[in-house]
């Protein structure tokens, strides 16, 4: 019933489809501005950025998951980051995102990764409770922080010679 299987350059408008689908869940759907040609050069030209699971169920597109890789300077080893996982309303609760994870925490494993790790939003507290249940422990000591847009641009464009 449920196949698990590396995401090929032909699946990239299903690719889109699941990332779109997520970001409506996650309230963002004005932040989906990924294009076709953007997964394809990112994920499958000379030096991919990311890899793509996606799970059929029953010869149907039922979810996916993006993931690539980090290092761990203080365990000298990579670690697998999970960047999206999501399962479609419809294909809930037949065990499709457990599956995802179970298959990624192998690759993890295989390729001697030290840790597997993602970010959940702290109002998503039916996610929240189904990853601790599987083992995953919250962070709550480490902040994420990000830069992008404008603010990228400025710190770019700092001049350290003139400390401006």
């Amino acid at each position: 019933m449920l196949c698990i299987r590396p995401a090929t350059p032909e699946d990239i408008p299903l690719v889109l489809e699941f990332i779109r689908e997520l970001a409506a869940y996650e309230r963002a759907p004005e932040q989906a501005i990924a294009r076709p040609e953007d997964l394809l050069r990112d994920g499958w030209g000379p030096a991919p950025k990311f890899r793509v699971l996606v799970a059929d169920w029953q010869r149907q597109p039922a979810g996916f998951a993006l993931f690539f890789y980090n290092y761990s300077t203080w365990q000298g080893r990579p670690g697998l980051y999970l960047e999206d996982l999501f399962v479609r309303p419809a294909f809930r609760g037949r065990g499709i995102g457990k599956a995802l994870l179970v298959h990624l925490a192998k690759i993890a494993v295989s390729e001697n990764c030290g840790r597997f790790q993602w970010q959940v939003l702290d109002w998503n507290q039916p996610s929240i409770e189904f990853y601790e249940v599987l083992g995953a422990k919250r962070m709550t000591e480490w902040l994420t922080m990000r830069v992008d847009g404008e603010a990228l641009a400025r710190l770019a464009a700092l001049d350290l010679a003139t400390r401006n």
